[in-house]
């Protein structure tokens, strides 16, 4: 059901139609618990992807009963699951899938309902499908017996109930589910409340279901209990009879991992001629698809030769399996894989997989929240488990990256949107895109493609070229002593520093790489005027060279071909990618003077610029000086003066 989007395959977009065929599955359930409870582990993960993984896990405690059935195929049990057992006596009609065995005799008995079922297993299975479609159903023609009142539920076929749910049945009861509602509804079903407000609050059941949780009425010797009290009385009444038991169920399915065709990791797996399955001896691994196969576009050349599938097991003639993987699969572990490539004697080399797991970041699409990323976090715990890592999760962070649009909507082939990025390349260089698209958006979110935005990212790095080639045609740069700066210079140097802490920052820890080159650009700004405030002589050379630096070392993980080019012009015969990453010197953060506010009587009045070691006598003195502040107070009495140091200043006069 993941892979399948609007009804069609996520990958080809064709109609999916429910078929049984054989297939294998890996036991993914078995983990649902330990997938569910380490999500807690997962502090660097995005909170939206964590409760999309737990609702696709979807634990809930509820109770699984039986419903007697008796009809043209003799007595059997009609199973069903739920968390509302305290809405039981509101049962008015019993809904199977068209998959259901009961559906299957019935559609074997009635052509209508033949049909329906039919109609059914071309329609959507996806959740969303089903909840905005029309619901429509046919009776069976059987009956079930309410477990507690003995009375017969007629049984229905609907299509909003799914075999991959549940038991593919469901007790449905219109008064306090809406769905159940609009069914009975257009079916002329009987809608039963069995549950009221807790406050007494009289209901409306004539446009729309009660679904929230109350006092219990029309229940017989249940009335007056809550939900929560009816719950565990229900369910200790259907266990002592044997006609039920609490139980705690999942969303999650296990894991389908078969598919017909020939691309894909071989399943080593082989059916001896009994019917028994045998995995393939670890000494005949791995298994070898041919490669001089003819490929028609329809069926998978594997399965349409009969003659590759025979092999032999032990002496016993046997069958290959000729389907092959889900691609998932191999997605899964990929990242463990990196950690010792050229292992040939196992899956990974336990000593390297656990020096360098778990992944300390890891960069994904939100659309694999619940494919790839639950998958390899099961994976993982596989791995973990056969003792070939040591780690319950694979990765410790994860960011995901926004898509790339074009005329708002994503970029796709079949919508014809897309843009060629060697077009841009060719004309501006690799390093102007990659500017572009760091420097657009944020890296979660999307971003929109604009032509004008990759000509300004290059225009950019055009001014940064000119600023290191003005800079150098005046020589080598003397040694930087920060005693010999003017105001100018203190000033470009503080910028510098202020500078490498906030990138460093943005793109260590926040991931902002927009933020980190707004940055530069500021600083590369504030070197154009180093030009003009500081001119040329030894020490505004000496700070201008520092500043260049700094932004060439912090823009060249995003534009390292120019970076490479800069560096060597700045004097370094190290190439960029050796160089250190530049570290804060915490002293030419330090301002001489800072820029307070004035306010009397909380309105800002004026601006005052004072030593930044000024003790508040001096600050104050300062600020009753000014001009507009004398002429707000002039004439009257001034009761109060607050400041706060580095700040404001607030007058209190009348």
């Amino acid at each position: 059901n993941e892979q399948v989007i609007e009804g069609c395959c996520w990958r080809c977009d064709t109609p999916v139609e429910q078929k049984d065929i054989p297939q294998w599955f890996i036991k993914i359930t078995d983990y649902a618990d330990e997938l569910l409870n380490d999500l807690d582990q997962l502090d660097g993960w995005p909170e939206q992807v964590k409760a999309m993984q737990k609702n696709w896990i979807g634990r809930s405690e509820g109770v699984e009963l039986d419903f007697a059935i008796e009809g043209p195929q003799g007595n059997e049990l009609l199973r069903v699951y739920t968390t509302r057992p305290d809405t039981l006596m509101g049962v008015s009609y019993m809904a199977v899938a068209a998959g259901h065995p009961l559906a299957k005799a019935a559609a074997e008995r009635d052509p209508e309902v033949a049909a329906f079922v039919d109609e059914c297993q071309h329609a959507g299975v996806a959740e969303a499908d089903i909840a905005t479609m029309e619901k429509k159903g046919i009776f069976t023609g059987v009956y079930a017996r309410h477990p507690i009142t003995g009375k017969d539920v007629p049984v229905w076929v609907a299509n909003f109930v799914l075999m991959s749910y549940g038991t593919g049945a469901v007790m449905a009861v219109p008064a306090h589910d809406q769905r159940d509602f609009e069914f009975a509804h257009k079916y002329g079903l009987p809608i039963n409340q069995v549950i009221e407000p807790a406050n007494g609050e009289t209901l409306d059941l004539d446009n729309e279901a009660f679904t929230a949780k109350g006092k219990l009425v029309n229940s017989g010797e249940f009335d007056g209990l809550t939900s929560e009290q009816a719950f565990d009385a229900i369910a200790a009444w259907l266990s002592e009879r044997g006609l039920g038991e609490k139980k705690v169920n999942y969303r999650l399915r296990d894991w389908g991992v078969s598919r017909q065709r020939y691309w894909g990791a071989p399943i080593p797996m082989r059916s001896l001629e009994d019917g028994t399955q045998v995995p393939v001896p670890e000494d005949e691994l791995p298994v070898v698809l041919p490669e001089d196969v003819r490929m028609d576009g329809v069926t998978s050349p594997i399965k349409a030769d009969p003659e590759w599938a025979k092999t032999e097991h032990q002496g016993q003639p046997a069958f290959r399996e000729t389907d092959t993987f889900d691609t998932f699969m191999e997605s899964s572990w990929y990242y463990a894989r990196f950690t010792c490539p050229d292992e040939d004697q196992a899956m990974l080399d336990p000593a390297r997989a656990n020096y360098w797991l778990p992944v300390d970041q890891y960069v994904g699409g939100i659309e694999h929240a619940i494919l790839h990323l639950l998958y390899a976090r099961f994976f993982h715990k596989l791995l973990r488990d056969t003792g070939l890592v040591e780690s319950d999760e694979p990765f410790k962070r994860l960011l995901c990256q926004g898509m790339v649009l074009k005329d708002g909507a994503k970029m796709s082939k079949s919508k014809g949107n897309t843009v060629d990025p060697q077009q841009m390349i060719e004309e501006f260089g690799a390093d102007t895109v990659r500017l572009f698209m760091m420097f657009a958006a944020p890296p979660e979110q999307s971003l929109e493609w604009n032509d004008s935005g990759v000509e300004g990212a290059h225009r950019f790095l055009k001014r940064l070229w000119r600023l290191v080639a003005e800079h150098v045609e005046g020589g080598p740069a003397p040694a930087l002593n920060p005693a010999a700066l003017d105001d100018s210079g203190k000033t470009l140097r503080r910028k510098t520093h202020e500078t490498i802490q906030k990138v460093s920052d943005d793109i260590s820890r926040r991931y902002t790489f927009n933020t980190a080159i707004a940055a530069v650009m500021e600083l590369s700004n504030e070197v154009s005027r180093s030009f003009n405030e500081g001119g040329d002589e030894g020490p505004a050379r000496a700070v201008r060279q520092e500043a260049l630096e700094a932004a060439v070392l912090l823009l060249s993980p995003i534009v390292p071909h120019a970076a490479h080019a800069l560096w060597h012009a700045l004097g370094h015969d190290e190439a960029v990618i050796d160089a250190a990453w530049p570290a804060v010197d915490e002293s030419a953060l330090v301002k001489d003077t800072l820029e307070m506010v004035v306010q009397v009587n909380g309105k800002v009045r004026a601006k005052l610029t004072v030593p930044a070691n000024a003790d508040k006598e001096s600050v104050e003195a300062l600020a009753r000086e000014e001009a507009n502040v004398v002429r707000f107070t002039e004439g009257k009495t001034i009761r109060k003066v607050i400041v706060v140091p580095g700040k404001l200043v607030n007058i209190v006069a009348n």
